[in-house]
């Protein structure tokens, strides 16, 4: 009656199939950190302690039950909130877990919630995102402009 499929179903139409290094965490920033200054990059970020700054993820940005993100500006691939986050939200998945509260502006083009889970803020939903090239590199040179 029910039986495996072998191989990866086929995406969606109308939505791009997302790769395998942005739908798993490669860091995590633990209870007890703290911090202050900007996160970017590519890869998938778990948030247990508390950051303040803005986030520009090429990946998934998890932000667990005992995280908090404060932040102007938040951009990646994916966003799960079961933890809170104060700032607007742009991703092409937005979930909000039933811990979660989220304080901001939600753009996107998939949004869930589960019962229980907080937005004090609007959500705007698009047919397609465009979150911008990665971001560069900490080590790359900066360009320079004549």
């Amino acid at each position: 009656m029910f039986r495996k499929r072998k191989g990866t179903p086929p995406a969606p139409e109308g939505s791009p199939a997302i790769p395998a290094p942005v739908r798993r965490v490669t860091t995590v920033l633990g209870p007890g950190i703290y911090w202050k200054g900007d996160l970017k990059g590519e890869g998938g970020v778990r948030i247990e302690g508390a950051v303040d700054g803005e986030v520009d993820l090429r990946g998934l940005l998890v932000i667990g039950e005992t995280g908090r993100l404060n932040s102007t500006r938040i951009r990646a691939n994916v966003v799960i909130v079961s933890g809170a986050v104060k700032g607007d939200i742009t991703a092409e998945k937005v979930e909000i877990r039933r811990t979660g509260r989220v304080w901001g502006n939600v753009l996107t083009t998939a949004f869930a919630t589960e019962e229980g889970a907080f937005l004090r803020g609007q959500i705007r939903m698009e047919e397609s995102l465009d979150l911008g090239p990665p971001p560069p590199p900490p080590d790359a040179p900066a360009e320079e402009t004549p």
